[in-house]
């Protein structure tokens, strides 16, 4: 059955599907990124509530930013904007419901007028964005705002004709201001610690240097909230696309698989209001910060403690380097011992019951979570998920032995083979230096942990840090990985 509006009353009785009447959905929030995680996350928080009594007023109009993202505009096009996910678990096998909360979707490159002219209609009343880590253009040397990079030079430029996340903000904000309309809430559902300030340090940044006036109203009337968002998505692959049709007899384009977590905490901060989520299962807070940086420094730092050193031993999927006793080892005790000294307590949140989900999360075979996934934009996910714990040792005179690992693997990653000259798959933003200096320096970290973009000075310069990528990586070279892996899993 080919998935379209007409088709939803033939889908098999085991599928849920929208009860709700979907031509009422306005475009309120408009949302930029139309991934994986935010089709499994976002908008179905926002499909749940959808379900509920009297719940109008909402509706998720999506952007395709990038030439990349055309695929994904036409199978939304072509299936009236629905997609199936499909929800695995391990006791409880696969199900399957059908999401209906996108109104419409927008392709950028193909009509970008079209893209600013939503978003600056009073209908929306929240910008959402799933952009990747790395889209915030943090430099993350310095943590300051990368006004070198060519996107923003191209978009200073030409401001009217954007093609960049802040580009597209910055215009239909003027365009708002322009015609008397307050501004919508930007709302970051990215993995970064303090994601709305970090939106907000950054587009202000970008705004001021496109018109200072535009940058004091935004600051003034605009809002940025954050939070925390969870969900373990691999990247959709044709046997998802052979499985959906085969067990549930949809023929979808783009289906979506996750596993049966979710989580999504948000600070209750929104200028032109927001969708009942909390009646959807997210936590409304005043503080998000507690429950994100236990989340990144836990499960995201330890994706990148795993990812990296499963390629290198020939692994492909994360559940595999969880079924690894050495892997799954350096992992908890990378947890328990470097990272949970660092943590505030978390309201209502039992921490070692928190670490004992993860494994499991991780061990999950249902998912099959793709290690290169994790792996992709390692340059931003090890700035931003493992260095700061290394900040924080450092600043205490603390271990850094095994965050150390965690570095010293992905330089080893990023010469490009395994030990026995496979190569490995690379989807890293910054890959051309980066590469070429790992393949250069080999065993010599130095070279790598001056590359100002990635490492603070600070974290360079310091002799415990350069000393312990220095083993770790010397190990990789000199032993190989298994030994490596071997050695770091003892005491």
């Amino acid at each position: 059955m080919t998935l379209s509006t007409a088709h939803l009353d033939q889908l098999p009785p085991s599928v849920r599907r929208p009860a709700y009447d979907r031509r009422s959905l306005t475009k309120s929030i408009v949302h930029i990124g139309v991934g994986g995680f935010h089709r499994a996350h976002q908008a179905v928080y926002l499909d749940d509530l959808l379900h509920l009594p009297g719940f109008t007023g909402w509706g998720l109009l999506e952007v395709c930013l990038l030439p990349r993202d055309r695929r994904m505009y036409d199978v939304l096009k072509g299936q009236d904007c629905l997609y199936t996910l499909v929800t695995r678990d391990k006791t409880q096998g696969d199900t399957a419901r059908v999401i209906g909360s996108i109104a419409d979707v927008l392709y950028a490159p193909g009509d970008p007028e079209a893209v600013l002219e939503a978003m600056a209609s009073p209908e929306c009343r929240i910008v959402s964005m799933t952009i990747t880590e790395g889209g915030y253009y943090v430099h993350h040397g310095t943590g300051r705002f990368d006004d070198t990079h060519p996107d923003i030079v191209r978009d200073l430029a030409d401001p009217h004709h954007p093609a960049c996340v802040f580009g597209y903000l910055a215009e239909s904000l003027q365009r708002r201001r322009a015609r008397g309309l307050p501004p919508f809430t930007a709302q970051s559902c990215d993995n970064l610690q303090n994601n709305g300030e970090v939106l907000k340090t950054m587009f202000l940044a970008f705004c001021e240097r496109r018109g200072r006036s535009l940058a004091a109203w935004v600051r003034e009337h605009g809002a940025f909230p954050n939070s925390m968002v969870d969900r373990i998505t691999p990247a959709t692959t044709p046997e998802h696309v052979q499985m959906v049709k085969d067990k549930f007899d949809i023929e979808d384009g783009w289906p979506v698989v996750a596993e049966s977590f979710l989580q999504w905490v948000v600070e209750d901060h929104f200028c032109q209001g927001r969708p009942e989520w909390e009646k959807a299962g997210a936590q409304l807070v005043a503080d998000v910060l507690p429950y994100e940086k236990m989340k990144l420094r836990l499960l995201n730092a330890s994706h990148q403690a795993l990812c990296y050193t499963g390629m290198l031993v020939g692994l492909e999927f994360a559940h595999q380097t969880m079924e690894d006793p050495r892997i799954r080892t350096i992992v908890r005790r990378l947890m328990d011992e470097e990272v949970t000294p660092l943590l505030p307590p978390v309201p209502g949140i039992d921490v070692e019951v928190y670490k004992n989900t993860l494994i499991e999360r991780f061990a999950n075979p249902a998912i099959r979570d793709q290690l290169s996934r994790i792996g992709t934009e390692g340059s931003a996910r090890i700035a931003k998920f493992v260095l700061p714990s290394v900040v924080d040792q450092l600043a205490r005179g603390g271990p850094v032995r095994l965050l150390a690992f965690v570095v010293a693997s992905w330089f080893r990653y990023l010469a490009g083979t395994d030990d026995h000259g496979r190569t490995l798959p690379m989807n890293e933003p910054m890959a051309e230096p980066l590469c070429r200096l790992a393949k250069s320096a080999g065993a010599d970290p130095r070279p790598l942990l001056g590359v100002h973009e990635v490492f603070s000075r600070d974290v360079a310069a310091s002799p415990a840090f350069a000393a312990a990528v220095t083993e770790a990586l010397g190990s990789y070279y000199t032993r190989g990985a298994e030994a490596t892996l071997d050695a770091y899993a003892k005491r």
